[in-house]
């Protein structure tokens, strides 16, 4: 088996609110929050997106699945599910989805003694990140 070429790749914490970031790449398994980008009913400004995937280029695109607890999919993993599709089509982006059950508790862990909140989505992005770099190992 050969060995496959290092990837970057960009994360999403999905939200109709904030929508998190972070960037990783294959090669360390690591991955960093980035930043959160507004969004009005789950809708981002899509110049946004567009400067940060001209910005960090990525190979791939890792979208955190609102599953419920259950496995099923709740409405807002419709919406993120959605949400890559049109990734895909205004971008070109190869776009895969990872389940992110919990990873906003981890995130607010994560957070613990740091003022403000306002890192939250990027973390959670980053937590959702660490684990779908975590399952190519």
């Amino acid at each position: 088996m050969g060995e496959q070429r290092p990837l970057s790749v960009l994360g999403f914490d999905y939200g109709l609110r904030w929508i998190g970031v972070a960037t990783g790449q294959t090669t360390t398994g690591t991955a960093t929050p980035l930043t959160r980008l507004g969004a009005r009913e789950g809708v981002p400004d899509w110049e946004a997106v567009k400067k940060l995937l001209e910005t960090w280029q990525p190979d791939l695109i890792v979208i955190g699945l609102p599953l419920n607890m259950d496995g099923s999919e709740s409405d807002l993993c419709v919406r993120a599910q959605r949400f890559g599709r049109r990734l895909i089509g205004r971008f070109g982006a190869t776009v895969v989805f990872q389940d992110e059950r919990l990873t906003t508790r981890e995130a607010y862990d994560r957070m613990a003694g740091r003022p403000g909140r306002e890192a939250d989505h990027a973390i959670a992005a980053q937590v959702i990140l660490e684990d779908w770099l975590a399952a190519q190992r």
